[in-house]
């Protein structure tokens, strides 16, 4: 059952799909269209789970279910990726990929994978200030609290 993601309970559980580039307008509105109707059908155990998503900065996909009355399952989590596989499929992106760091470059957010994150650490071209999207929240409230933050304050901070 599709709920609003601005009403889902912050211990709400989160996923966070960020791409490996940023999204067209065009492609965000056909993205948004099929999450939604996914997320509408979206079932664990033959029963809907009431779950909600949004798409931040035309780069992050973020799914977000209720678990207070029917939790995710092995199966519904495996529907949630394998419509994910789709979208990469369909758009020519990468979804999936945890090796990839995106943070903020000035006003702009830049991508990178984990080993040129890591070596800009070393070269001090990014900082224990830079900030970092931190994809590895589990819930709604950590991720509207400690989702972009400083990489001193994420898992990040092990590269400065």
């Amino acid at each position: 059952m599709y709920v609003e993601f601005s009403e889902l309970p912050e211990d709400a559980r989160v996923w966070i799909y960020q791409s490996n580039r940023k999204l067209s307008d065009e492609e965000v509105a056909e993205i948004t269209q099929k999450t939604k109707e996914f997320v509408t059908n979206w079932a664990a155990h033959g029963s809907g789970l009431s779950a909600g998503f949004e798409i931040r900065y035309n780069r992050f996909i973020i799914l977000g279910v209720d678990q207070t009355e029917i939790q995710a399952s092995g199966c519904s989590i495996d529907a949630s990726v394998a419509f994910i596989q789709s979208l990469e499929k369909d758009y020519n992106v990468d979804l999936l990929d945890k090796m990839n760091v995106t943070y903020y470059s000035g006003q702009y957010i830049a991508h990178k994978t984990l080993t040129e994150f890591r070596q800009m650490a070393k070269n001090r071209a990014v900082s224990a200030n830079t900030i970092v999207f931190n994809n590895l929240v589990n819930t709604k409230g950590e991720y509207l609290n400690h989702w972009e933050v400083p990489a001193s304050e994420s898992w990040h901070s092990r590269f400065m």
